[in-house]
């Protein structure tokens, strides 16, 4: 990989990064306990109580992204940036550029799903 591509990709994963803190803050906000004794308006307790598992599931994701993302950020210029952790080969610059956070290629990804 040359130097603008990471260049422009260490951008990306700047960017990135700011999103999914933002993410972290509004998913930690709908996350907050549900005071039983709250009127809740149209939505049921139940519906209140789903929803709120719903948006914790997806704020361990965003958190689990954003450590990913951080340490793509400090590995960026190492050599082993773009190496598939699995099978040691390159991993396409389409895929880098979609998804900075990964650490395997395609293949290797389809095999651990």
């Amino acid at each position: 990989m040359d130097q603008d591509t990471r260049k422009s990709l260490e951008g990306k994963i700047v960017s990135e990064i700011e999103s999914s803190e933002g993410n972290i803050v509004a998913f930690e906000k709908l996350v907050k306990p549900i005071a039983p004794d709250n009127a809740i308006g149209r939505l049921s307790r139940m519906e209140a109580i789903n929803a709120k598992s719903v948006n914790e599931s997806a704020l361990g994701a965003a958190r689990v992204k954003l450590a990913r993302l951080k340490r793509a950020l400090a590995i960026i210029d190492a050599p082993e940036f773009g190496i598939c952790l699995d099978c040691g080969d390159p991993i396409p610059a389409g895929r880098i550029l979609l998804m900075p956070e990964t650490t395997t290629c395609v293949g290797c990804a389809a095999k651990n799903e």
